[in-house]
């Protein structure tokens, strides 16, 4: 072991500091906010369901599981159910287990290399080689030997790629954290909106029952004189166009159920056991928004494109060394003999010792076009990175300002359903005594079937807009573990931190 510790300690310090940038990530936007103002304190509110309003409480903490805020038990247990089967979580893993591995295999390009050799060999030779045609023998040649070769990182093209490699295993990290967000996400909308079907298809059915109760009515009027054929027929034709609404909601239904089975990692005959209702799911109040300035540092995919430009930014470090001399030591020990019993003796034994330097003169350009596409690279890199850091502003603005209109569309329907359903009544009540002709009624059942699926369809917006905004802020993962054990991987005994690679 101390041998190992004087060769570790010799090479390190042959081995001098890394060329090319050192990466440091881009500091958080300044100037940027979510609003050309102040953001609101709080959202409109209705006396309906899902009509509360919505606190907004800058700098508060997200919890990493962001669904139980809506107090269903059903979604709760899908999604621990969908982290365990999910086969996007599984392949996510296994592609960081892979990154990590890359990396600890990179790290051995640090140290010596060692191999042993062993070639017996039956030889016959003529002397006819030699001028003498009538000599010949038969020869046993035995060759053993350990052979040992270092590449001492004297610019630090090893380091930097070793850099490289762990920004890349950090890329794939958080392309594992958008994997559970969009995941989970995925699943809470999906709920959303069989949830919204389900209160459309139950609106659509009690709407038909209305409208054959009022036929019913229309038709006696007939039988007795007090309507016209035209308005059964037209009483008629409109029950006909709501029971025609109703084979759209059911197909879409099931295939939101089909979705769910395939985010369970279910096939479509294994449909989830639990059924979503609006009334089932709560409405969350206090609504976490990350400061600006956070979330830069919680966003997976901002992590992801500073990770890929961390590894461009290496990759920089590599092309220049690549330019450099390129130092290589070697060494061999061995014996070499006619046969195995005098095989390790003195003066059977063979060594070498050779030191080497290779610099280019000439590639036609290769190796100064390959640091101009690395130093490309990296410029895209860090476009790329800010076009994802606006994006995401764009995103928590986006979903800030739906949550306010979704409260304000949502008092707005659930008045126009109130108006509607009284308008209805009162038209129903004045056909039945002849007041007022059909078609006065039948803009009234209209307006009032319009309204009541315009309702529904508002209240599934303020829950779906609300799983946008914690999507939207990072999902809160900094405060959870999705990365298993097994995909960190275990480094060789020899193997050393990145602090330890880089200068």
């Amino acid at each position: 072991m101390t041998r190992l510790a004087l060769a570790l300690g010799v090479a390190l310090g042959i081995s001098g500091c890394a060329v090319g940038p050192n990466f440091h990530p881009p500091a958080a936007p300044e100037d940027a906010a979510y609003y050309s103002g102040a953001l609101p304190v709080r959202t409109a509110s209705s006396n309906v369901l899902a009509g509360g309003a919505q606190f907004f409480h800058p700098g508060a903490e997200l919890t990493g599981e962001w669904w139980t805020l809506f107090h269903s038990d059903p979604l709760d247990r899908m999604i621990d159910d969908a982290l365990h089967a999910n086969p996007d979580l599984a392949a996510a893993q296994a592609a960081l287990r892979e990154a990590n591995e890359n990396v600890y295999a990179a790290q051995g390009a640090l140290f010596p290399s060692a191999d042993v050799s062993f070639q017996p060999e039956r030889t016959r030779i003529s002397g006819a080689e030699f001028g003498e045609p009538g000599l010949s023998a038969t020869l046993s040649l035995v060759t053993a030997s350990v052979n040992v070769s270092y590449a001492p990182d004297v610019f630090g093209g090893t380091r930097r790629q070793i850099e490289s490699l762990a920004a890349q295993a950090d890329d794939q990290r958080f392309q594992l954290e958008a994997t559970y967000l969009t995941l989970t996400s995925n699943l809470v909308v999906a709920a959303v909106q069989e949830a919204s079907l389900r209160g459309q298809i139950q609106a659509t059915r009690d709407i038909i029952q209305l409208q054959s109760e009022q036929l019913d009515v229309v038709q006696r009027q007939f039988e007795l004189g007090g309507a016209a054929k035209s308005d059964v027929l037209s009483q008629q034709a409109t029950l006909t166009a709501t029971e025609a609404t109703l084979p759209p909601l059911q197909k879409q239904l099931a295939q939101t159920r089909d979705q769910l089975a395939a985010l369970l990692g279910r096939f479509p005959n294994q449909q989830p056991a639990a059924r979503f209702e609006l009334t089932s799911l709560r409405l969350p109040a206090d609504l976490p928004v990350s400061l600006p300035s956070q979330l830069v540092t919680q966003r997976p995919d901002i992590r992801a494109a500073e990770a890929a430009l961390h590894a461009a930014s290496a990759n920089v470090g590599v092309a220049i060394a690549n330019e450099l001399p390129q130092f290589t030591i070697t060494g061999q020990y061995g014996s070499e003999s006619l046969g195995f019993t005098n095989m390790f003796t003195p003066a059977t034994a063979i060594w070498s010792i050779a030191g080497g330097v290779t610099q280019t003169l000439f590639d036609a350009g290769q190796l100064l076009h390959k640091k101009r596409a690395a130093v490309a690279a990296f410029d895209q890199a860090a476009a790329q990175y800010r076009s994802t850091v606006i994006k995401a502003f764009q995103n928590v603005a986006d979903t800030l300002h739906a949550l306010q209109s979704d409260a304000n569309a949502l008092r707005s329907q659930a008045t126009a359903e109130q108006t509607a359903a009284a308008s209805l009544d009162l038209a129903q009540d004045q056909y039945r005594l002849g007041a007022i002709a059909y078609l006065t009624l039948a803009d009234a059942q209209r307006t009032y079937q319009q309204a009541r699926i315009n309702l529904v369809q508002a209240q599934a917006n303020r829950y779906a807009d609300t799983a946008a905004l914690f999507q939207a802020l990072g999902g809160g993962w900094w405060h959870r573990n999705d990365v298993s054990p097994g995909a960190i991987g275990t480094p060789d005994r020899f193997g050393i931190s990145l602090s330890a690679a880089q200068n």
